[in-house]
Formats: C-alpha cells, structure tokens, sequence
C-alpha cells in the first residue's frame, strides 16, 4: 500500500485528545449518553481517565486523579467522529454530534463508517495524512520519511514514568512511550502526559510513535474498515514505525485501553485544537496551533506492510 500522498494542506492537533476535553465533551453533551459516548471501562479500569455519577438525564463526568493530561483510551471511531461534530457546531451543550462532519442516521454507533462531508472543520485525519504529519521529513516536496515519528530511523528509547505519570524525556530527543516501560500507578505499563514523551515529527507533532494507537478515518470515504497507527504505551517497537498499520471496525475500542485519538482541520479556518499538556481549560478555550501540512507531487510515497504482526491491544 502506498502512504503519505496528500492533495492540500491542513492543521493537526498537536497532541493526542486527552481526558480532560474528552470529559467537557461528556459534561456538555451525555447527560443522558444516548450513543454510549463514555464507556465504563474509563471509570473502572485503572488506565482509564474518567468517572461518571448520577442517572441517565443527570449524568455528570469527573477527570480521575492525575488523569487529566492523559489520552483518552475506550473510545471507538464514533466517538471521536462524534467529537469533530460536536467542536464544527460550536462545541455547546446545545451542539449536535450527529451531523457536521460525519452524518450518523439513527444513532448509528456500529457498521459502515460515513463519509466525510465536504464541509467538514473538525475531521479525522486520513491515514496518507495521518502518515504525512508523523514520518515526513518536511523541507521540502521529495524529502522521503523518517521510520518513526521522532525524526529518527532509529527506534526510540522507552521512557519511563514518575508517580503521576509525567514521561521521563520531556519534549525532546529520541524517545517514546512503549514496551510496558512507564509504570506508575501501580500498573505495569501506563499512558503517560502528551508531550512528555520525547521529541515531536518534524512537524510538530508529539506522541505519533507510542503512548496510543491513534484512530484515522482512512480514505474519508463510506465503508469499513477505519485504521489505526501510531503503537501505544503497551506494544512493541515495530508497531510505532512507519510500516505498521492496523485495521478494526469503527466500533471496536470500547474495551481496549490503547486506542486514542487526534483531529485535523482544513487550512482556512482560523483556529486548531491545541491540548495544553497540563490538560488545563476547557474545550472551548483551546489555543491556535499552527501544524500546516503541505505535499502536494505524489512521488516519494513509501510502500506500507500491513497487520502484520498482530499486537495485543489488550482488553481490559
């Protein structure tokens, strides 16, 4: 499979969503969570990140203990394509999540992933942008890839982790959360705070190579499967490289603590999502990033193995 050609430019997040928003998000639209937008497993298993209390119309969600600045985890396609939808109309209580970018009939929560509209401001990234943003080595039009989102074809070094759960390495140099490395909170292996975990692409963004699997929409087209990349804080180093990719349905990760996500944006707009790494603020007070993406000649696209071999994503 060829990976990394990309028509126009676009904006990324330049840090994986974390609990912090991902709870606002929940606070301001799942009182009664129709579409089963938070999962139990974020309150129950000890990677998870956030609680839940009172009764379905009253429902209110809590960040738990150091959890904060850390990926959000158990959450499928939909919920992230839910979250796009719900910053493109104006991230209020009043905001839909089913229409916008992705238009879900039904309260469609499993089978064949829509489209992408046209006129989408907040998306999931296509996996060639996805790919584009971590491993190029930008600079210019034919600049080839990096083997890992580090700027290194050197796998990185696993970090570890203090007490609450600040990687080792800061924001700089060769290094990534994978390999079970992290522990803290009792817990072998753990996320660990976006942007502590070694340097970012060459474009700016941190946490492509481990910490989580990162959900993408893979051609922005209707259909199944939706793909995953990126390696996590639990898997192996291949699985951070450029030549893993992964493939599940668009509802699997409810059960899985390794799956995250992060969104992208077109250009024009004016603003980006930009999750401080100490997940402070609201959704709604999110700053501008600037992670513009250009490749625009479809030479120099790298050949991508695919599932092979498979990691373990484990259930929790």
């Amino acid at each position: 499979m060829l990976a990394g050609a990309v028509a126009e430019s676009f904006l990324l997040m330049k840090y994986e969503l974390s609990n912090q928003p991902y709870s606002a998000f929940l606070n301001s639209v799942a009182a009664a969570d129709p579409y089963s937008l938070y999962n139990s497993f974020m309150g129950s298993d000890p990677r998870g990140g956030i609680t839940r209390s009172g009764s379905s119309g009253s429902f209110t969600y809590s960040v738990r203990s150091n959890m904060g600045d850390k990926p959000v985890n158990f959450v499928t396609w939909y919920d992230a394509a839910r979250v796009a939808n719900w910053l493109m109309n104006g991230a209020t209580s009043s905001s839909s999540t089913e229409t916008g970018a992705y238009t879900f009939v039904g309260g469609q929560t499993s089978g064949f992933a829509p489209a992408r509209n046209g006129n989408a401001t907040f998306y999931l990234p296509t996996d060639n942008q996805w790919y584009k943003a971590a491993y190029y080595k930008g600079g210019g039009t034919n600049a080839g890839y990096w083997d890992y989102a580090t700027q290194s074809d050197t796998a990185p070094t696993a970090v570890t982790s203090g007490s609450t759960g600040i990687g080792s390495a800061g924001s700089t140099g060769n290094f990534a959360n994978y390999a079970r490395a992290a522990d803290w909170n009792g817990l072998d292996g753990n996320l660990t705070t976006v942007g502590t975990n070694g340097g970012p692409s060459a474009y700016g963004a941190f946490d492509m190579s481990g910490n989580g699997f990162e959900w993408n929409d893979l051609d922005g087209l209707a259909g199944v499967p939706r793909t995953v990349r990126g390696g996590s804080w639990e898997a192996g180093e291949f699985y951070l490289s450029s030549l893993s990719q992964l493939a599940f349905n668009p509802d699997f990760g409810d059960s899985i603590y390794a799956l995250t996500f992060r969104l992208a944006r077109p250009v024009a707009p004016s603003a980006i999502p930009e999750i401080a790494p100490a997940g402070l603020g609201s959704v709604l007070a999110l700053v501008t990033g600037a992670l513009g993406l250009v490749e625009r000649k479809k030479r120099r696209r790298r050949k991508v193995r695919s599932r092979t071999p498979k990691p373990s994503l484990s259930a929790a």
